[in-house]
């Protein structure tokens, strides 16, 4: 068995604001829950790395962005929604 997550997200974020560590938190407690031990989160923080933020086509925060498993999928908000969630990065075929 591979030890490489299956899962792995980058999340954009703007600084420590309310809608960002919503999402963080949201995120943290979906992998948790449907994902454990086969996930990756990378942060970024688009205060800090605009350009980046920019470059990888991010212009509104938080956004999610699901790396893999392919096809990638992005999602914009806070990810209260948890079954738009599940179903827009795909994690609903792993937890059924």
């Amino acid at each position: 068995m591979s030890m490489r997550p299956s899962f792995k997200f980058r999340l954009y974020v703007a600084g420590d604001t309310q809608n960002s560590a919503q999402a963080m938190n949201n995120l943290t407690a979906l992998c948790r829950e449907h994902l454990p031990d086969d996930h990756e989160i990378e942060i970024v923080d688009v205060f800090r790395h605009p350009k980046r933020a920019l470059a990888d086509g991010i212009f509104m925060t938080p956004t999610l962005v699901k790396l893999a498993p392919l096809p990638v999928r992005k999602i914009v908000g806070t990810l209260s929604n948890r079954e738009l969630v599940l179903q827009t990065v795909g994690m609903e075929l792993v937890t059924a």
